[in-house]
């Protein structure tokens, strides 16, 4: 059928039509996320191994080899792409165009955990991820203070905004930087060792016997059977200094001997300042099916939250916020369209010198 003689014949049947068209895509409008880049959903997944002190070649042998031959059973897996450098092993994973991303990292995350079975041992979690172009920083929640260390600062900011800012739709929880983390260091020393004829693997062995927790069995009293676990963790730093390391007929020969012993912090992964003080920061990672705007949005909202269970002296804010960026864009992209319209229309008014032409065509740009 003509579909001009079907509109005049049934006139409020497309009427209906049309109000449904635009409705829809008002509906539509308000429910779309806003942001500058697009969801490029690109089938890319990253593994970091970190392993100081390992060259590249150590690091290939030993870590990547193993990485590779298990990542080849992923369902939908591509190839596999590779990088040693000196303490760090990466990885780039490719999978095929279509394939669940969800469910291929979970296969990562299990192939991972079944590869590290046959790592040396000290060998740390990898960092596993995806990679896509829409998930960028919209900002920094800061934390300061001027009576508080930079450790409690740290301390804060993991164990009581972390958990907070983690359950907030779209984004991404990373670890808090600019802070130290509390590592108690061992320190031997080469010419002691080398009196003694002991080796870093003998000290290390000590200290893992000496500060252990481990289950002995059970025991019978009576009618009773309790549980009874070996604790000999140390309750003090320094008393890691009374582990012996070799005990018997010659003079024993303890941790002290040979190493020192400090509560000390690792090294500090990035700096932030806030009117020349140190601070810490949280980076706001949106997730790259979120919108900009809801993500700072609901980073705002819960700021109030986050101080609440803060100390007085330690002060939070957001910092560096993106939104306006996003803002100022689609603002433009309204001005340019309405500009667009508005010519558009002068110009079938001007050529055609009819109202209803010009209401026609300004009304289907949008469409």
């Amino acid at each position: 059928m003509n579909p001009i003689v079907f509109a005049m014949r049934r006139p409020f049947t497309v009427m209906v039509l049309v109000v449904a068209v635009v409705l829809g895509s008002l509906l539509a409008v308000t429910r779309m996320s806003i942001d500058i880049f697009p969801n490029l959903n690109l089938p890319v997944v990253y593994v970091a191994q970190p392993y100081g002190g390992m060259d590249p070649a150590q690091i290939e042998g030993l870590l990547t080899n193993y990485y590779e031959y298990h990542f080849l059973y992923i369902s939908g897996i591509h190839h596999v792409e590779s990088r040693n450098v000196q303490g760090m092993a990466v990885m780039k994973l490719f999978f095929h165009p279509g394939t669940n991303m969800a469910q291929a990292m979970a296969e990562t995350i299990g192939y991972v955990t079944r590869a590290r079975a046959f790592m040396p041992p000290g060998t740390v979690s990898p960092f596993v991820t995806r990679f896509d172009a829409g998930s960028v920083p919209v900002g920094y929640l800061v934390l300061s203070s001027e009576t508080k260390s930079i450790g409690e600062i740290q301390d804060q900011a993991l164990f009581k905004v972390r958990p907070m800012f983690a359950s907030l739709q779209g984004v991404s929880a990373p670890p808090p930087f600019g802070g130290n983390q509390r590592t108690v260091v061992v320190r031997a020393d080469p010419e002691r060792l080398r009196s003694y004829s002991i080796s870093p693997d003998e000290l290390i062995t000590a200290l893992t016997n000496g500060n252990t927790i481990s289950p002995s069995g059970n025991v019978r009293i009576g009618k009773m059977m309790p549980i009874v676990p070996i604790n000999s963790l140390v309750r003090d730093v320094k008393e890691l200094e009374t582990i012996p390391i070799r005990v018997g007929a010659n003079p024993s020969v303890y941790i002290r001997d040979v190493a020192t012993v400090q509560d000390a912090t690792d090294i500090p992964a990035g700096y932030a300042m806030v009117n020349g003080r140190r601070a810490v920061y949280i980076l706001v990672t949106k997730r790259a099916d979120a919108s900009t705007l809801s993500v700072v949005r609901n980073v705002k909202e819960a700021l109030p939250k986050m101080q609440a269970v803060l100390p007085d002296d330690i002060k939070v804010s957001f910092e560096f916020d993106q939104s306006p960026t996003v803002t100022n864009a689609v603002r433009s992209l309204a001005t340019e369209g309405v500009l667009g319209a508005v010519l558009t229309g002068l110009m079938v008014l001007v050529f055609l010198r009819d109202w209803r032409s010009v209401i026609v065509v300004v009304l289907n740009i949008p469409f």
